[in-house]
């Protein structure tokens, strides 16, 4: 999904810096992004930028709406970064310059590198009435921004069951267990659902930094209340930890060794410099090849908002 609510330039370094506290917690931000679509937005953040190389984290929020009436987001660019969607409800179909045409159902990943630049399309099918999904970001290391884009989907993940929970390997290592995801930097995601409460622990990767969200109901983290307003991060550090996960409730962790380097990321672009995401912009608004085209798409391109005088990097 773009990121059309977030023009703002961000950058890595740009938080709250948190002295020798290992587990923080911290509100997220709600927005409208259309046709109903509530999402709420974990990263970045000014209390945490980024998660290993996750920088960008939106939850799309349960919606039902009516047929022909779902999230229809036009033709926009992305460059230095992945996007990854994780469907928990509903299906949607994406469409991109490089021809790419997939449908993804729940429990599905769809992965699209944008490396040096790509652009793409996101729209509900005409008799869908739902969806619940996770959009988020990762950043490309400096060896892998300009990698030529490519686009992957991932219809089966990889399911542990443990102490009544259900652990689906979303990206990296986990309980022995690896996701086929291919990403570029050690990164962890994965979803934890349960169908009754149960408690159990987690062994850390104590090089990794962490965050929790509740996609759907509440868990307490270590003692600390996690909420769907809210997420919970581990800093480095931290090897273990006892969850308490409430009957019915889902949770999304994320984690990651610390960003190779500071970040920019403003609009849909991710960089090092204000001048290469300023050049992107305008390749976009000049209808550059290198975003290519979608030709089968009928509506219009996304205007590229006004470009900041300063940006703030995030790591």
């Amino acid at each position: 999904m773009t990121n059309n609510n977030y023009t703002e330039l961000s950058h890595s370094d740009d938080c709250e810096k948190y002295v020798n506290q290992f587990i923080q917690e911290f509100p997220l931000r709600s927005a409208e992004i259309g046709q109903g679509t509530v999402i709420k937005r974990a990263l970045p953040s000014r209390h945490k930028r980024m998660i290993g190389a996750w920088c960008f984290l939106d939850h799309a929020v349960p919606v039902t709406f009516p047929q022909g009436d779902g999230l229809d987001v036009g033709p926009h660019p992305h460059i230095g970064l992945q996007t990854f969607t994780w469907m928990i409800e509903g299906t949607m179909m994406h469409t991109d310059s490089l021809g790419s045409k997939q449908l993804i159902r729940p429990k599905q990943v769809n992965l699209m590198t944008a490396g040096h630049g790509i652009s793409h399309t996101e729209v509900a099918p005409d008799t869908e009435t739902k969806m619940h999904a996770a959009q988020l970001w990762i950043a490309l290391p400096d060896a892998k921004i300009a990698v030529e884009p490519r686009f992957d989907h991932y219809p089966e993940l990889p399911v542990v069951e443990k102490d009544g929970v259900a652990f689906t390997i979303l990206v990296g290592e986990f309980l022995n267990t690896t996701s086929p995801v291919s990403v570029y930097t050690e990164l962890l995601g994965v979803d934890l659902s349960a169908t009754e409460s149960t408690k159990t622990r987690l062994t850390l990767n104590p090089n990794f930094e962490y965050g929790f969200m509740a996609l759907e109901g509440t868990a307490t983290v270590n003692g600390h209340e996690l909420t769907e307003d809210n997420m919970v991060v581990l800093e480095q550090g931290v090897s273990a930890i006892e969850i308490e996960i409430h009957a019915g409730s889902r949770l999304l962790l994320l984690g990651g060794e610390p960003f190779e380097s500071p970040i920019l990321l403003w609009w849909n672009f991710v960089g090092r410099t204000q001048e290469e995401l300023k050049i992107a912009r305008d390749q976009w608004i000049a209808q550059d090849e290198r975003f290519g085209s979608i030709p089968d798409y009928e509506g219009p391109r996304l205007e590229a908002p006004a470009f900041p005088d300063q940006m703030r990097a995030s790591k």
